[in-house]
């Protein structure tokens, strides 16, 4: 977690996910806006993939590697850590 954020009001404490974390602390960012400014899409859309509610999508990971100049193959990485810990639904 970076500098900046707080264990009662960071999203990331709340709702972790391994690619939006290190993305936020690789590019040090402060929060969640600031990286949705950053990959020039609307803060919904982290907000929706931090709570699993929307995947990345491929052209987000392109975006991120532009961005954050992380290679495709780690930012995958980092996407398939975020899906294992996702509590899965139960029948």
């Amino acid at each position: 977690m970076n500098a900046y954020a707080t264990p009662l009001t960071s999203a990331a404490a709340r709702c972790p996910h391994p690619l939006l974390d290190n993305i936020l602390d690789h590019l040090s960012l402060k929060n969640d806006a600031a990286l949705a400014k950053a990959l020039n899409i609307a803060p919904p859309r982290i907000s929706k993939i931090r709570r699993g509610r929307m995947e990345v999508s491929a052209a987000l990971l392109l975006r991120l590697h532009e961005v954050a100049n992380i290679p495709v193959a780690e930012l995958r990485r980092m996407v398939q850590d975020a899906q294992q810990m996702e509590p899965k639904p139960s029948n």
